[in-house]
């Protein structure tokens, strides 16, 4: 292969967003009250719910609703919110982000982290094998699935608690494949090409606070967070799913990994934050790095989280356990708030029930399924909704004309599916927002 391939840098499964996390109830010129339905189409990852639960305020309501393309994909969120609202008898804050950020980031994990993965997935194995109409908890609603993807799903947690055969995934060889696929002749010189994707592309879009040596051992190992000394040499099983390749007219389905090996998983919570002494400089330098930021954005959303426990909750009531004993039912109950995982098919059939008709106020969409915005949304979508959709900013890959033209492309989508562009250049440039017109023209 002469030149790298553009599309293996993104890969052609999302673990981590292309931007950063934001409060969904908070993106137009009010914030939304009362009783807010959201929906997320492909998000990827927990960064917009976990933010948005955590603004909530005492008189609101929120109903998060999921829909993803891959079951791998829900499987991992549903493992990190089981983290998020782990009680601090069980785990303490400091240590449950540490935790977090190692399954959400990282390519290889330390034991400790390894054992509390199994743990978890085993409780998640329970869940979604119970046959139940009412979900076990609010947050960790998988009733809407369709009873194939709960047995993927069972699948997939099943994979997590096997110990590692000789015939598994291994992550450095899955990772250099990657790479060596994506640079083609300029793997050689690899390091130049990740200097220049961190100074003159993820720098110049406003990520300084991402260092040279968080990045390179990111782009070299897949280790975006370190936090903790010990060895990081357990492949991170969350992160292996299978990729369908041609092969001499058959089709071979391949495991590895075949998620993102350029933007980063700093994105979702380490560019951003409302803390500035995170973000000072000395001699022109970023004093913290992406890692510290992600940390203290992460810890925080899970201090707020903990601050909106229910009185109620059987967590609050409950004795002190460890956390190999911490089931569904034990886990954090919110105030106010409630997930609800949807089929991969749920986008284009939830305008067939009348119950949906006018119901979300909030709706996502990522840059990966821009392409599945509609006319459907105008039948789903409340009287004053507000659309958002990821742009391509973040995708190091495509160049400023492409950028250019995915976010042309992205408003004239959204002017067809019945929302025009509101408040242009007063929002971040990661999003595009959009409120449903009044009225249609003819």
């Amino acid at each position: 292969m002469s030149a790298g391939q553009i599309s293996e840098g993104p890969g052609c499964i999302t673990w981590w967003g292309f931007s950063p996390a934001c409060d969904l109830m908070d993106m137009g010129e009010e914030r939304c009250k009362g009783e807010v339905n959201v929906l997320l189409v492909g998000s990827a990852d927990l960064r917009h719910i976990l933010k948005t639960m955590a603004g909530l305020q005492d008189s609101e309501r929120l109903h998060v609703w999921v829909v993803e393309s891959s079951m791998e994909v829900i499987a991992r969120q549903l493992l990190l919110l089981y983290l998020a609202l782990m009680p601090q008898e069980s785990m303490g804050n400091k240590e449950k982000t540490e935790v977090f950020l190692e399954l959400f980031g990282n390519s290889e994990i330390r034991s400790q982290t390894a054992e509390t993965l199994k743990c978890a997935a085993s409780q998640l194995l329970l869940s979604v094998t119970e046959l139940q109409e009412t979900p076990t908890h609010s947050c960790l609603n998988t009733t809407q699935l369709k009873f194939r993807e709960r047995d993927e799903l069972a699948r997939i947690f099943k994979a997590w608690l096997q110990p590692q055969p000789s015939s598994s995934v291994l992550m450095p060889k899955a990772w250099d494949y990657r790479v060596r696929q994506h640079l083609g002749r300029r793997y050689n010189c690899k390091s130049g090409s990740f200097d220049w994707d961190l100074i003159m592309k993820l720098h110049e879009k406003g990520c300084g606070v991402i260092s040279k040596h968080e990045y390179v051992r990111w782009r070299e190992r897949g280790l975006a967070f370190e936090m903790r000394e010990g060895a990081y040499q357990i492949t991170n099983p969350t992160l292996i799913s299978s990729r369908v390749f041609n092969q001499q007219g058959n089709k071979v389905a391949l495991r590895g990994y075949w998620g993102d090996i350029v933007s980063s998983p700093f994105l979702a919570f380490g560019i951003e934050t409302n803390d500035q002494s995170l973000l000072k400089k000395q001699n022109g330098q970023h004093i913290k790095t992406a890692q510290d930021v992600s940390f203290a954005n992460v810890q925080m959303l899970f201090q707020a989280l903990s601050s909106q426990q229910s009185c109620c909750s059987d967590t609050a009531a409950a004795e002190p356990t460890d956390r190999k004993s911490v089931g569904i039912r034990d886990l954090m109950q919110l105030n106010g708030a409630a997930v609800t995982f949807l089929s991969t098919d749920a986008l284009r059939k939830l305008p067939e029930k009348q119950k949906h008709s006018n119901f979300f106020k909030a709706i996502y969409f990522s840059a990966s399924c821009a392409h599945q915005l509609g006319p459907m949304l105008r039948q789903i979508a409340a009287p004053d909704a507000v659309l958002v959709v990821e742009l391509a900013k973040y995708i190091l890959d495509l160049n400023r004309e492409q950028e250019a033209g995915f976010e042309r492309q992205v408003a004239s989508i959204a002017l067809e599916a019945g929302f025009e562009p509101w408040l242009e250049g007063r929002t971040s440039t990661a999003h595009a927002v959009f409120r449903k017109q009044k009225k249609l023209s003819c």
